[in-house]
């Protein structure tokens, strides 16, 4: 999809944003549309056909006219409309017209032009609005494909526009690995999706198999992936620019499927654990995007990559293993396992020192009972470090809650009596026991933050940005928080 500077031209649609109080007069539109056609709009807001209300739309064609259908869509009231609200009211517009055969689009966008990042936000809205993984389905006689191809907007900014698209293209980018299957995706097809991109971008990549994982004493990757008959995989990426001002990793939990082991998940939970692979796959997409934009910032990702199945050689409950920084784990049950296959990779991932490390796992159901299914949590031991990414959260509009990540009886539970650590402990209080272990395994004086994003993961149904299926939440947060430094 192209997106162009605002013309003269004709177009199948005209797209219009307003807020209740710029249907008072249409002033901002002088000199974008015509005086019949403002008076045709003002003549809806008179009989209260359309008042900007906050989600409503209406779509009305058009005759002796340029374009040929008008979307108006409200975004309530001025004091409460944000960047957030705009790009996803973006997103929801684009994916009507397209799907409703336009191929051609005006945006007009004037009476917004105040909010920042207005261009950058056209871009994503763009890039993500046609998103559907229905590479699966059938096509039949009657399929019609998603249709709008062009954009032209007031709002065009050729560099932030370019941006905008960029993020969206890298959120994309994992949301097709996450919603392929266990039977497409398993840990050696990660890695091999790691090395294409490593050598289209020129990125440094490392793999281990499963007799490294052995010689680098990667305890907690191996159990996890010892009950399939796909074996587990260790995957470093860096992208190393001239004169960086920062290093920062990114580490993620890669379940390629995750059927919790012996400790077995009941059916309804088993849906949709192909995206226990989301941390991964976001890391994946995260340092491509950072090659792309051409940051000036050292970034590696690492991503422990395994399939929790259950079997003869699965691990057990009770079971002892050894992490790759010598500290041994009680497992109390196996379907705590994406802590795990983090703890060994926080520790590769500590050991080049960087500047600040961050985690992304679909980790607990607990932060979901929490926060709910649409805000992930945030957990850190750096104040600068938790505040840099809830603003870049506020930002892409990808809702964070910071909890915390220090509680001197929930560390209690940690304790095993036969071991360092359990890998699992009581009910209540899940998500911070997890944020606490985790913290077990990253380096002294690093700083570093935990998102569990186990709420936001996958949607159910459209709304805003997000497609149905997997959103990859947290991609574009992260490209922000670098794109800050």
């Amino acid at each position: 999809m192209q997106i162009k500077r605002l013309s003269n031209q004709d177009a199948d649609a005209l797209l219009m944003l307003l807020r209740e109080e710029d249907t008072e007069n249409l002033s901002s539109f002088s000199g974008l549309i015509d005086d019949k056609l403002r008076d045709f709009v003002m003549s809806l807001i008179s009989r209260k056909d359309f008042t900007g209300k906050k989600g409503s739309l209406v779509k009305l064609p058009l005759f002796d006219s340029k374009f040929k259908n008008l979307y108006l869509i409200g975004l309530g009231k001025k004091e409460k409309c944000d960047i957030n609200l705009i790009r996803d009211s973006l997103t929801w517009g684009f994916r009507k017209i397209g799907r409703e055969r336009n191929k051609t689009a005006c945006v007009l966008l004037k009476n917004l032009n105040k909010y920042k990042e207005l261009a950058l936000a056209l871009g994503e809205a763009a890039g993500l609005c046609a998103y559907v993984f229905d590479k699966y389905k059938t096509k039949d006689e009657h399929y019609e494909p998603f249709a709008l191809e062009e954009i032209f907007s007031d709002a065009y900014d050729e560099k932030e526009i370019s941006i905008g698209e960029k993020l969206a293209a890298a959120q994309i980018f994992s949301r097709e690995l996450i919603n392929e299957p266990g039977c497409v995706i398993w840990p050696s097809v990660l890695a091999s999706k790691a090395e294409e991109v490593a050598k289209k971008y020129n990125l440094e990549c490392e793999v281990w198999d499963e007799e490294k994982l052995k010689a680098e004493r990667m305890g907690g990757v191996l159990a996890v992936g010892s009950g399939s008959k796909n074996p587990p995989r260790f995957i470093h990426l860096a992208y190393k620019p001239q004169r960086a001002v920062k290093k920062i990793a990114f580490v993620g939990k890669g379940i390629t499927f995750d059927s919790g082991g012996l400790d077995i998940k009941p059916e309804n939970f088993m849906t949709t654990m192909k995206g226990d692979k989301t941390g991964a796959c976001n890391v994946l997409a995260i340092i491509k995007a950072v090659a792309e934009l051409k940051l000036n910032v050292e970034v590696h990702g690492f991503m422990s990559v395994a399939e929790n199945m259950p079997s003869g050689s699965a691990y057990r409950p009770d079971d002892i293993i050894t992490a790759r920084n010598g500290k041994t784990i009680e497992i109390n049950n196996t379907d705590a396992e994406g802590r795990l296959v983090l703890a060994d990779a926080l520790c590769v991932a500590s050991e080049i020192k960087p500047d600040a490390i961050i985690d992304m796992a679909t980790l607990t159901g607990a932060c979901m009972v929490a926060l709910g299914k649409w805000r992930a949590g945030l957990f850190s031991n750096d104040d600068e470090l938790a505040n840099k990414f809830l603003d870049s959260s506020t930002r892409r509009g990808e809702l964070l809650w910071r909890l915390p990540v220090e509680d001197d009886n929930i560390a209690e539970t940690l304790k095993s009596p036969y071991a360092d650590l359990v890998n699992c402990a009581q009910r209540y209080g899940g998500a911070i026991f997890a944020a606490l272990f985790l913290k077990e395994f990253v380096g002294k004086d690093i700083a570093w933050a935990h998102m569990d994003i186990a709420g936001p993961d996958f949607k159910d149904k459209e709304y805003g940005v997000y497609s149905k299926g997997a959103s990859a939440f947290g991609v574009r947060t992260c490209l922000d928080y670098l794109m800050s430094l």
